[in-house]
């Protein structure tokens, strides 16, 4: 059994964004060798997401307006993050909630090598609380 840990980090560039990270995941599970078994892609932060969907720029946009109407911005949250240094008060608990609602992981199986996702299926690493360093998880493990 082959376990192989990458953590990738990345700059996101605004506030709310969807970055497609399939090649790199793929490109995970070229590197580690492994024929059958399963990848896990996980974020590291709290106010950021993993989402499965198709990669087109209409669906991308039509996500990111659904969780804002879900979890908007500047809801009746109890949450707030002070930003020190300069006193201001910026509200991210709406962000916190999109992570929650789109999830922070997936997981896909490994056959022969290759991720078994459906053709228009992409993975995507979700900013809501950007611009921002982040960081993310590949883990493969199997045979």
């Amino acid at each position: 059994m082959k376990i192989k840990l990458s953590q990738i980090e990345i700059q996101t560039t605004q506030e709310k964004e969807l970055l497609d990270i399939t090649a790199e995941v793929e490109q995970a599970v070229k590197k580690s060798g492994v024929k059958r078994g399963m990848v896990l892609i996980v974020t590291l932060h709290t106010s950021s997401g993993i989402i499965v969907t198709e990669g087109l720029d209409c669906l991308e946009a039509d996500v990111l307006n659904h969780l804002e109407t879900l979890a908007p911005d500047q809801g009746h949250y109890l949450h707030n993050r002070y930003l020190e240094g300069d006193g201001r008060v910026a509200f991210n608990a709406g962000a916190h909630l999109k992570s929650i609602l789109g999830g922070c992981h997936a997981f896909f199986p490994i056959e022969k090598g290759q991720i078994v996702k459906g053709s228009r299926q992409r993975v995507f690493f979700a900013e809501f609380d950007g611009p921002l360093a982040r960081t993310y998880c590949i883990q493969v493990m199997g045979e």
